[in-house]
């Protein structure tokens, strides 16, 4: 079966998703770390936990990062679509 290909505007989602120097390093840490808590994040980054919350929601929003609950904590891992950002990002980042 072919894959679908998908529109501009639906392709515009996922690079808004990535449109902040934070969302890309929030997407390079998950990469890292699978299953990553919020504060995890935080902790690397040496950022606001408000901050961090809203640039992975941003992303979640994005379709970039999924998240699961776990008790208290919040979990975030790479998407599919997340993986192929993360890909991208690299192959971009050392041409």
């Amino acid at each position: 079966m072919a894959k679908k290909v998908k529109t501009a505007k639906q392709m515009e989602r996922h690079f808004k998703g990535t449109a902040n120097h934070r969302r890309i390093e929030i997407l390079i840490v998950v990469a890292k770390n699978r299953d990553i808590s919020l504060e995890e994040i935080t902790e690397i980054l040496q950022c606001n936990i408000k901050t961090v919350s809203e640039h992975t929601r941003r992303l979640v929003q994005a379709g970039l990062l999924d998240k699961r609950y776990e008790g208290r904590k919040v979990l975030h891992a790479l998407s599919p679509y997340g993986e192929i950002f993360h890909a991208f990002i690299r192959t971009f980042q050392h041409s």
